[in-house]
């Protein structure tokens, strides 16, 4: 498992890949953009993070400048229906702190911007990466709020992931838990929720 490299960039392509010779041996590795531009042109010494992807045709190495984005990388590919390719297109769009921005805003118009997201995608991954990205869900409604440490998400964020996996967009949700009390529990909280999206349509 390859963790980091340091050496010399041989080459750096327009289609996201850097090339990176590391004791003689030259290293393909697919990056995002912002990664691409930080290492610098050819003969440049650089260091990146990398994150070994395992196939069952091929080993893909992934190189970010900072730990940060690898992190980020990691979690985005961790959730539902987003592979490498769509992982590496958000953070050539969006560095981690205006991904962490975007998510904590509930920002689906900035994943949307993402080529190869579409507002079910984006509704589904502002849910999963609150919590992947330790960003917990405002209970009072769009937005975040600092919790106090191990403190977790009260009962919406249980119902937004829930209304999301059913396929209802960012609208119809928010549309549908406002004013709901949270003290009726997620599974109440839920029912309410169908009712109002079914008279709605």
């Amino acid at each position: 498992m390859i963790g980091s490299l340091r050496g010399t960039v041989l080459d750096r392509t327009a289609k996201g890949e850097l090339l990176l010779e590391v004791g003689g041996v030259g290293y393909r590795l697919s990056a995002p953009a912002g990664t691409l531009a930080a290492v610098g042109p050819s003969g440049s010494a650089a260091f990146v993070h990398v994150h070994t992807h395992v196939r069952e045709d091929a080993i893909v190495l992934y190189g970010f400048a900072t730990r940060d984005e690898r992190d980020c990388f990691e979690a985005l590919i961790g959730t539902h229906g987003v592979g490498p390719a769509v992982a590496l297109a958000i953070l050539s769009t969006h560095a981690p702190p205006a991904l962490r921005r975007a998510v904590a805003a509930d920002d689906i118009d900035a994943l949307v911007m993402v080529p190869g997201i579409g507002p079910k995608t984006a509704m589904r991954l502002l849910v999963e990466l609150k919590a992947r990205l330790d960003l917990p869900l405002d209970t009072d409604g769009p937005g975040l709020v600092a919790l106090a440490d191990g403190a977790v998400p009260g009962p919406r964020a249980e119902v937004q992931a829930a209304l999301a996996g059913l396929g209802y967009g960012a609208d119809e949700v928010r549309e549908a838990l406002r004013g709901m009390a949270e003290e009726d529990g997620p599974e109440a909280m839920l029912r309410h929720a169908l009712r109002r999206m079914a008279a709605a349509r």
